[in-house]
């Protein structure tokens, strides 16, 4: 029986993406790697252009299932923003159990990134973007939430 793990998928299946890896056996989250290469513009060079800043999304080719009780945090590498000036739009990302296979994605999980330097930034098919850290979370008293998910990235919550 499968507790947590990753899987590619469908549509990327043939594209050779990488299942996230820990570098050590010390480390705490699997790393990632953009499944497309892909051009994140400076958020200076879109206000110059009158534009309003806009995240990027990067998208891994990766899906996620673990045990209910479990979500996915999803984090930036620490040299993201030292060496390349990205950092991860909305600060850590949040892969619930139940975005696994999904109806309007497949559960694929993305990072969502700014580039606060004053040059665009390439991010190349295979190269690592961040990471991912399975935990465990507790509920409140009283929490009775029977809702089920109807969506893919960004769907909790709509009506």
């Amino acid at each position: 029986m499968k507790t947590r793990g990753f899987e590619i998928i469908s549509s990327y299946k043939e594209q050779q993406v990488n299942i996230p890896q820990r570098a050590t056996k010390g480390a705490a989250g699997y790393d990632f790697e953009a499944a497309e290469t892909v051009v994140i513009p400076s958020i200076w060079q879109q206000q110059a252009k009158g534009q309003a800043p806009k995240p990027v999304l990067v998208k891994t080719g990766i899906k996620a299932y673990m045990a209910e009780g479990e979500y996915l945090e999803l984090v930036s590498r620490s040299s993201n923003p030292l060496k390349r000036f990205l950092m991860l739009a909305n600060g850590v990302g949040v892969i619930d159990s139940d975005y696994y296979n999904n109806e309007g994605n497949e559960g694929h999980i993305m990072f969502q990134f700014l580039n606060f330097g004053y040059e665009e930034m390439v991010i190349e098919k295979g190269e690592r973007i961040g990471q991912g850290i399975f935990k465990p979370f507790l509920l409140a008293d009283e929490d009775t939430v029977e809702n089920e998910r109807t969506g893919g990235f960004g769907s909790s919550g709509k009506k």
